[in-house]
């Protein structure tokens, strides 16, 4: 009797270990997205979700304009950098940290903060911060993604991190440091 109630219950663990994955997980609304670049020994990522317009009003809306926001969907957008980088004129240590954005209409605060793994910015905490900085928008005649994208247009040592979702565009400039001989 107890090999039958043994084997009845592996049978009852391991059958929906069989199925196939794609049935049980479904794709995020919002999927996970990487924006990479490369100088020299100096790698810079960003790991975001990217959530849709999906015919919604989007900032002043959905992203409410003078509210913290986690720069995307689901968890807090990470930025990690391989070395000291610069960015809007900061001297940016390796590691890597959350960015956080408060939208407005003519500007954005860019927030660097370095507290990590976070969902949302539910948590969000100031004192964590790395630094932060004002950045004009760029309002665009036309919606260009329906997706928020993050881009790097790279051009050798420097680069723009580019925020773009619905009519807008947001720019942010980094600049690779030179390798130490």
């Amino acid at each position: 009797m107890f090999k039958k109630t043994r084997a009845f219950f592996l049978f009852l663990f391991f059958v929906p270990l069989l199925a196939p994955a794609q049935d049980t997980v479904k794709p995020r609304p919002s999927p996970l997205t990487i924006a990479t670049a490369r100088y020299k020994d100096t790698y810079l990522k960003i790991t975001y979700s990217q959530p849709h317009k999906r015919g919604r009003a989007v900032f002043g809306s959905l992203v409410p304009f003078g509210q913290v926001w986690r720069t995307g969907a689901n968890e807090a957008t990470e930025l990690t950098v391989t070395r000291d980088v610069v960015i809007n004129g900061f001297a940016l240590k390796a590691g890597t940290y959350s960015i956080f954005t408060i939208p407005d209409k003519d500007k954005w605060t860019i927030i660097i903060n370095q507290d990590t793994g976070l969902w949302g910015s539910y948590n969000y905490n100031a004192k964590q911060d790395v630094t932060r900085f004002d950045v004009p928008v760029q309002t665009l005649t036309d919606v260009v993604f329906e997706a928020f994208t993050i881009i790097v247009e790279q051009k050798n040592k420097v680069a723009d991190l580019v925020f773009m979702w619905d009519k807008i565009k947001v720019v942010v400039p980094v600049q690779f440091n030179e390798p130490k001989p």
